[in-house]
């Protein structure tokens, strides 16, 4: 069926119709952890109930980071076209109800159709969008291809690229070069992110910057901030690892054991919201003296012996950044890719990163060349850099006056994307 390690989109289409009919049990498996994956399953299919009688502008936001991103271009768009329908499609639940939100009923969601001509040709339909506008690097052929048929313009914003995942890209060969060049627009986030899209065929592509750069904390974060801390004990130090992933949670207890500082309090926030209750057995099985952030305004805590707590709240990060004194960024202690490390920054907050930033490789080494952040390589490093930094008040000064003006000077990426799109809509 490939010829050369080339893949045509009939073979890419064939395949993805091989595994259609292993969709719901999917579905089924994911939901034993998030019953939501049962809800709105038939959006997948592409059925949908929602009319609008406005033009569309559609954005699709894989999850929580995606969504999260384009918070401050989604209130532009609100802003300067309130007679369009704003709808934001996701593929997670956790997406889903990270728009409701920020948004609420502002704009309309439902899940992007899986990448089946039958599905995608119903979604098109359905909903004809003005323009679309994908974010980051999620790349569905099938819609790409049926974008362009029906001459809806379809933009990939944001858009980043690891030599890692270029290369696995590269080996799909006919399948991805068409589908890039059937792309309108590309926003890409970085010199290199452009460099590697367009080798891979894509043309019409301009550096955009990072749209993460523009997300502001939400109101009366940095205030709940503070009255966190205050709960916990406002003189005490307090270490964050912030979006840690499978596996990190073991190597950041290790650290903090390791690194041994007084009355340390360590608040650890998993990425992913159905690990909150193995991230909770971990501390039960070191006989950490932990709380949930879910639970903290019914108990009365001891401060004294509290060493952890658990963030197990969703959309709460600014607050959590807001209420630390030094931040572990997760995701990058294994070889997983780094999560994303730009909020700690806007806060003023000094950043710790693991040896494994590919998905976030440029502003990882921009924040280091600026004093920002400082990246350690294992449990080991991780252990003496908390104990160094908490021990040097002038350091972590420095390092969140780094943080500010790195952050400050970064910012601008909404407002190039939005003419971006204004160019297509127009048109």
């Amino acid at each position: 069926m490939c010829e050369n390690n080339k893949m045509t989109r009939n073979v890419y289409t064939f395949l993805l119709y091989l595994l259609l009919p292993f969709t719901p049990l999917k579905l089924l498996w994911r939901a034993k952890k998030q019953p939501e994956y049962l809800q709105h399953w038939r959006e997948r299919y592409g059925f949908y109930a929602p009319q609008f009688t406005k033009p569309v502008i559609w954005l699709h936001c894989v999850s929580v980071g995606e969504t999260r991103a384009a918070e401050p271009l989604i209130k532009l768009l609100l802003h300067k076209y309130p007679n369009h329908q704003i709808l934001l499609t996701h593929t997670t639940p956790t997406g889903r109800a990270t728009s409701e939100q920020l948004f609420g009923d502002l704009v309309a969601r439902v899940y992007l159709p899986y990448d089946l001509p039958f599905a995608v040709e119903r979604f098109l339909k359905h909903f004809r969008p003005a323009v679309g506008v994908l974010m980051e690097t999620e790349l569905w052929f099938n819609l790409i291809a049926n974008c362009k048929q029906y001459a809806i313009p379809l933009l990939l914003v944001n858009a980043r690229l690891s030599e890692k995942s270029a290369l696995g890209y590269g080996k799909l060969g006919a399948v991805v070069q068409q589908g890039l060049q059937s792309l309108s627009a590309v926003g890409a986030q970085t010199s290199q992110d452009a460099e590697r899209l367009k080798n891979l065929g894509a043309h019409n592509v301009s550096i955009m910057g990072n749209l993460k750069f523009d997300v502001t904390p939400q109101d009366g974060a940095v205030t709940q901030g503070q009255l966190l801390r205050d709960r916990l004990g406002e003189n005490r130090p307090i270490f964050l690892a912030a979006s840690t992933r499978e596996g990190e949670e073991v190597l950041i207890i290790d650290a903090v054991t390791k690194a041994n500082i007084p009355n340390l309090l360590t608040i650890i926030v998993p990425r992913h919201p159905q690990r909150f209750e193995e991230v909770a057995e971990l501390l039960k099985k070191h006989s950490a003296n932990f709380t949930r952030r879910s639970t903290l305004a019914n108990q009365t805590v001891a401060q004294s012996q509290l060493n952890y707590l658990l963030g197990d709240s969703m959309g709460e990060m600014f607050t959590y950044y807001a209420a630390c004194d030094v931040a572990f960024i997760g995701g990058s202690l294994l070889p997983l890719g780094g999560q994303n490390l730009i909020e700690a920054f806007s806060l003023g907050k000094p950043v710790l990163i693991g040896p494994h930033t590919f998905n976030f490789a440029q502003v990882a080494e921009l924040a280091i060349a600026a004093g920002a952040a400082q990246r350690v390589q294992n449990t080991s490093e991780l252990a003496n850099s908390i104990k160094a930094l908490f021990a040097d008040f002038a350091k972590r000064q420095t390092m969140s006056d780094a943080a500010l003006s790195f952050s400050a000077q970064s910012r601008g990426a909404t407002q190039r994307t939005l003419s971006l799109i204004e160019q297509h809509l127009r048109a």
